[in-house]
């Protein structure tokens, strides 16, 4: 376990919280409408998308991954030691020859395209048949429909409660219920801390947008819709999200960006690069420089927040992007 959370540990057993019965197996959780049973706790894990990923590590569950793949962003700090011991089968979506190859007893997955019934992977039945049990993160499936769009479009707001479900989920797979209750203890404040350090401060004429990424500078971004994650980083904190689109991640034109005129801009920073503007600093190079988004408010204040792709997530990052958004909001000024 890692020392922040081996600290929230003892803090819950000395008041008496942490004493979470041991799972007892076989377990069946229901994992986004899909029965799965585990016998006992995995020895052999495969995760498909960082989030899942850095779950696991937070609750110091790292020598149970024998693979990893689909990084926006290196890994934390924290867990750069861990991880380097364990192989990354690609910074993108692997084969599934390559994630059975592994021979894992659970593979995690972070977004339902990934593996679903269209996965780019493989479907969760191809996985069942070779006796290998799949963990979708509830943040991509609940509320949300995976067959419409790219990215998906979403049918209710996302709720923060799938990110802590998953935590305690994956506590229960692997018998880990105290490191489980200790990190939803500390994703919980986090959020907590954020609301608060906005009190007093008026946001109700405060807008913003998050651009992703583009397939190319030259054609519209990808963007955060509504109901979303990212779209819930800004209702948390009381600021209004000017793309009116349900998708997940949905393309909208700069002249249509430009007349909403947003307060802030929040780019992403992507290690990966799939597309030229993964690179941040290109898309602050087209911001400052394009005939339409020059004349943006936020771009000619400097109000052009830089946020890691991986904090626009429903992972653990989100926790710690939602502090570097507040901290912006709080002061006015975006971070150096």
């Amino acid at each position: 376990m890692f020392p922040r959370f081996a600290a929230i540990v003892a803090a819950l057993a000395a008041s008496g919280l942490a004493q979470a019965a041991a799972t007892h197996y076989p377990l069946t959780i229901v994992n986004c409408d899909v029965p799965q049973t585990f016998n006992k706790a995995p020895e052999r894990v495969v995760t498909i998308g960082q989030a899942g990923t850095e779950m696991l590590y937070a609750m110091g569950l790292a020598s149970k991954v024998v693979g990893t793949s689909l990084w926006f962003n290196n890994v934390l700090p924290e867990f750069k030691v861990h991880n380097d011991k364990i192989e990354r089968l690609t910074d993108n979506d692997p084969s599934f020859e390559a994630v059975v190859s592994k021979r894992p007893e659970l593979v995690t997955v972070q977004f339902e395209w990934m593996v679903g019934p269209q996965g780019v992977v493989g479907t969760r039945e191809q996985f069942d048949d070779l006796k290998i049990p799949t963990y979708l993160l509830p943040s991509d499936c609940e509320g949300k429909d995976n067959l419409a769009g790219a990215d998906g479009t979403r049918t209710q707001p996302f709720r923060i409660e799938t990110i802590y479900k998953s935590v305690s989920q994956l506590a229960e797979i692997f018998d880990a219920h105290d490191e489980g209750a200790a990190l939803n203890a500390d994703l919980k404040d986090r959020l907590e801390r954020s609301k608060q350090q906005l009190i007093g401060t008026d946001l109700s004429n405060t807008s913003a947008m998050f651009w992703f990424s583009s397939a190319d500078l030259e054609i519209d971004p990808y963007v955060a819709g509504r109901q979303g994650v990212a779209d819930f980083m800004l209702q948390a904190l009381g600021v209004r999200n000017v793309v009116e689109s349900n998708e997940e991640w949905p393309t909208v034109s700069w002249e249509t960006l430009a007349k909403a005129n947003p307060t802030w801009i929040i780019i992403a920073r992507m290690d990966r690069r799939r597309f030229p503007a993964d690179d941040y600093q290109k898309k602050l190079n087209f911001l400052r420089s394009d005939p339409v988004t020059k004349h943006m408010e936020a771009v000619k204040q400097g109000r052009v927040i830089i946020l890691e792709a991986e904090a626009m997530q429903g992972g653990i990052r989100l926790f710690r992007g939602l502090e570097t958004l507040s901290s912006a909001f709080a002061t006015g000024k975006a971070p150096q």
